[in-house]
């Protein structure tokens, strides 16, 4: 591909400190303080090219620092040419595909550029635009930002691109998927020609090569993972169990304590809010985080789930992206992806910077072409393991399942259920009642009943680095593994 000319080697190679890829003092000591000791393979690969002004394409897994592999030599050349920002301007935009994955790149920008005189902000649907409005108009130096909201402000005319040195698309592929390509050509056509462009991918579908042949100039292209791959410590399983009998099969194996801290992927929002309650009713704390709650609820379920008062957090593919938490043990495909890349991203939030993880998928009849679709493009046949005893779902007074009664059509005249957002709360905190009250519910299934590499402890390794320290993780990680 032309937009490829340039080799991943000409003139840069994979160094195992970062006082050897040219950053400033001030950025040194602030990543000193953030925990980092050596660089990853994609941070000692991408970092020299940025820092000398080239244009670059990054296809890497989730979890393996490229956000600090654009942010850091971002940071070091807008230093290194101090000025004020024009009132209404950023120096450099960072497009992002949802609003949780941009706080997280803002935040990395100041804690990174903390040494520095760079302002940061962040602006993203689902908030009140009049305090974004506020921090633009004095300009800042670095924008972050999600399509909507950056051309709803371009277009009230409380936003110019003409002074935008450096662009960043980050997530590249997500953007595509959520059907932010006509966003994106839009905003391309208000930046100034002569620029430096930047893209980040997890996978690398012909839609991202198209992509970056439109929008990079002679570009260096790193690759420190075959596109769709997945990470290489996850131990990958499926369960074949019929739909009507997944939530029964989730909350049985949600009770066994080794399932510390687990992300459950549905396909739809509604799907969500039915394994919440689900969830809630047999006595597990859980929270969901999709497009139908507002900003403060993500925010809180998403703190819930760092802190701990949720050891479960339910979430669609739109907030995949977004969801960056330390030490998530499980994670459960409770409905297959059908786009088979999604399935790469969902398991991405375990196994992050070295650490090892679990991810099981459930499997219907109904989604076997799916299976086949994933398993095709990692190239990577899940095993199958038996599915756990489920105790008979309790009956309703007609003689119904719960299962289905969570699924069944509102007949005319028949009061309206709650709204999903109003009974989430309710859901955690009688969630946390039963819990209390009757840990070990009739017919749960004990730690024992389980197959064994469900509950297996961490190893050795991670126990002597400490599971809350991502950042050591990274180094042992890039040891193992050699810088590429």
């Amino acid at each position: 591909m032309r937009w490829c000319a340039s080799p991943i080697n000409e003139g840069y190679t994979s160094l195992l400190q970062f006082s050897e890829l040219g950053l400033s003092s001030p950025l040194l000591e602030a990543i000193a303080a953030e925990g980092y000791s050596d660089p990853t393979p994609i941070q000692s690969q991408a970092i020299p090219p940025v820092l000398a002004g080239r244009d670059l394409c990054g296809i890497a897994q989730t979890g393996t620092g490229k956000t600090a592999a654009f942010a850091l030599p971002i940071l070091q050349r807008l230093a290194a040419s101090p000025r004020r920002p024009t009132p209404r301007t950023c120096r450099a935009l960072v497009l992002s595909p949802t609003r949780e994955l941009a706080s997280q790149i803002a935040d990395n920008f100041r804690a990174y550029g903390v040494g520095t005189p760079l302002s940061t902000a962040v602006v993203f649907g689902g908030v009140p635009i009049g305090r974004q409005r506020e921090q633009l108009a004095r300009g800042v130096d670095i924008l972050v930002a999600t399509p909507g909201r950056l051309l709803d402000l371009i277009e009230n005319r409380w936003l110019t691109l003409a002074g935008v040195q450096v662009l960043v698309l980050d997530e590249a592929d997500r953007m595509l998927d959520l059907g932010f390509i006509h966003a994106l050509k839009r905003i391309v056509k208000l930046l100034p020609p002569q620029r430096q462009t930047l893209l980040f991918s997890a996978t690398m579908p012909r839609a991202i090569a198209l992509l970056a042949d439109d929008y990079l100039d002679d570009p260096v292209k790193v690759v420190v993972a075959p596109a769709a791959t997945t990470a290489e410590r996850i131990d990958q399983r499926v369960i074949f169990v019929p739909n009507e009998r997944k939530r029964d099969m989730l909350a049985t194996m949600l009770r066994d304590p080794a399932f510390a801290r687990v992300l459950v992927f549905t396909r739809t929002k509604h799907g969500a809010d039915r394994v919440v309650r689900h969830l809630a009713a047999a006595g597990i704390a859980a929270a969901a985080i999709h497009g139908n709650k507002s900003q403060p609820q993500r925010e809180r379920a998403l703190a819930g789930f760092r802190d701990g008062e949720a050891r479960v957090l339910v979430a669609t593919d739109i907030a995949a992206r977004g969801i960056d938490v330390d030490n998530v043990s499980h994670v459960i495909n409770f409905e297959l992806p059908n786009v088979p890349e999604d399935y790469v991203h969902r398991i991405g939030r375990t196994a992050r910077a070295g650490a090892a993880g679990i991810a099981v998928a459930f499997c219907s009849d109904e989604e076997r072409a799916y299976l086949r679709d994933i398993e095709k493009l990692t190239r990577c046949p899940l095993r199958t393991m038996s599915a756990p005893p489920v105790p008979a779902a309790p009956q309703d007074d007609n003689g119904a399942s719960d299962q289905n009664v969570a699924a069944r059509p509102q007949r005319h005249g028949q009061k309206s259920h709650p709204s999903p957002n109003s009974a989430n709360a309710a859901s955690v905190q009688r969630a946390r009642r039963t819990s209390k009250e009757s840990p070990r519910r009739k017919g749960a299934a004990t730690a024992s009943s389980l197959p064994a590499f469900l509950h297996r402890p961490p190893s050795d390794r991670a126990v002597k680095e400490g599971l809350g320290n991502p950042n050591r993780r990274r180094v042992k990680r890039l040891r193992e593994n050699g810088a590429r």
